[in-house]
């Protein structure tokens, strides 16, 4: 599939200015959740009324600096005395490179018919009250930092509360309460944001996480795939995925020598991966199979891929509501049933609504069990 040959010289651009801005911003101004741009749109932006462009400093697995960018939705009128309290959105996959994101840039966000939906969800809950903040990610908005790591639990929770720290400097409108909110990919992030906030981010006030048919467990599968897996049509459907993690894990964990488990097609599509978006992506690998891509199995690469994207069963310290399609052929059932049972061993405070949609729907049952977490998480008295 040819790139878009718009969107490739408006990333072109992107990736001058990110340059730029890292070369001349001084050392200390890199601190993340600091601001490096708040850019209002205008009215009708995203469906929005009051929206903007936030670009900002957050931290890298290893904890450099890396310049990202997200979204920031305001409810109408005045804030109440107290703020409004925060949602973070956290999108689902969409790709490797930048200007995948869609939350700074939508217009080069590949899957545009999803958009709809997307903007819905966030603007119900800019309409009850919640200033939304939506993060590209590393990597995926208006910076070229290198391709994104691919449901790497580190870089998903900085990106997300680095995000909620930058535009609450930039609206002092905002409270210090704030809760997440993910789908797929970013119910992956909206965990993983969960459980390291306390620490990360002692300074605000977390209340709680829902996570939307949650990418999880994914890395218990992936060391059985290798030359010999059979043709499995619901296999074959991931390889995108799985070429998206493998991106993602080389360049992250270089020791892991991702490249010599590869065919030299294997290799070419990881590399063309680190600058394309998901439907790319998977055009690239249409009607290929795991002998087309690999020479061994990825069992050796489990400690790794256990550091890179396992969530964690224990340590949160505020309510999660997980919504779940049992009929989900992305991330199947038993991935999201496998999630449900180490939480509770965990003895993590988690509530379940199923569902019988596709991956990633929200039914109308389950859309009104959102709302009413949100709301009770937030009951207590909001702090500035």
């Amino acid at each position: 599939m040819q790139k878009n040959p718009i969107r490739a010289t408006v990333v072109a651009a992107l990736t001058v200015c990110a340059v730029t801005v890292a070369a001349f911003a001084p050392a200390a101004a890199q601190t993340p959740g600091t601001i490096i741009s708040v850019r209002p749109e205008p009215a009708g932006w995203r469906d929005a009324e009051r929206g903007a462009v936030v670009e900002y400093w957050t931290a890298d697995s290893a904890g450099v600096p890396r310049p990202a960018s997200g979204a920031l939705f305001l409810p109408a009128g005045d804030a109440p005395v107290t703020g409004w309290p925060i949602v973070a959105y956290d999108h689902g996959s969409s790709g490797s490179g930048p200007g995948c994101g869609g939350q700074a840039d939508p217009e080069l966000a590949p899957f545009p018919t999803h958009r709809g939906a997307e903007d819905a969800l966030i603007q119900r809950l800019v309409d009850q009250g919640y200033a939304v903040v939506a993060p590209d990610y590393l990597g995926l908005g208006r910076f070229d930092t290198g391709p994104h790591p691919y449901l790497e639990v580190a870089s998903e929770a900085t990106a997300t509360i680095d995000l909620v720290r930058a535009a609450r400097a930039a609206q002092p409108e905002l409270s210090r309460t704030w809760s997440v909110l993910g789908i797929s990919q970013g119910g992956h992030a909206a965990l993983s944001t969960a459980h390291v906030q306390a620490t990360y981010a002692p300074e605000l006030d977390f209340r709680g996480t829902v996570a939307v048919d949650a990418a999880s467990d994914v890395e218990k599968v992936l060391p059985f795939i290798g030359p010999a897996l059979p043709d499995i049509p619901v296999l074959s459907a991931a390889t995108s995925f799985v070429i998206s993690i493998l991106a993602g894990l080389r360049a992250t964990h270089p020791e892991a020598d991702v490249d010599s488990y590869l065919t030299p097609l294997g290799r070419s599509l990881v590399d063309s991966a680190q600058t394309r978006c998901l439907d790319e992506i998977i055009a690239s690998v249409q009607g290929l199979s795991a002998a087309d891509l690999m020479v061994r199995p990825l069992a050796g690469l489990k400690p790794q891929l256990d550091a890179y994207m396992t969530l964690p069963a224990s340590g949160y310290d505020a309510p999660i509501l997980l919504t779940m399609n049992v009929t989900d052929t992305i991330v199947p059932s038993p991935l999201h049933a496998a999630l449900v049972a180490q939480l509770a061993a965990g003895g993590v405070d988690q509530q379940v609504i199923p569902g019988t949609g596709a991956h990633g729907t929200i039914s109308a049952e389950q859309r009104a069990g959102i709302d009413a977490f949100l709301a009770r998480v937030n009951a207590a008295p909001p702090q500035r």
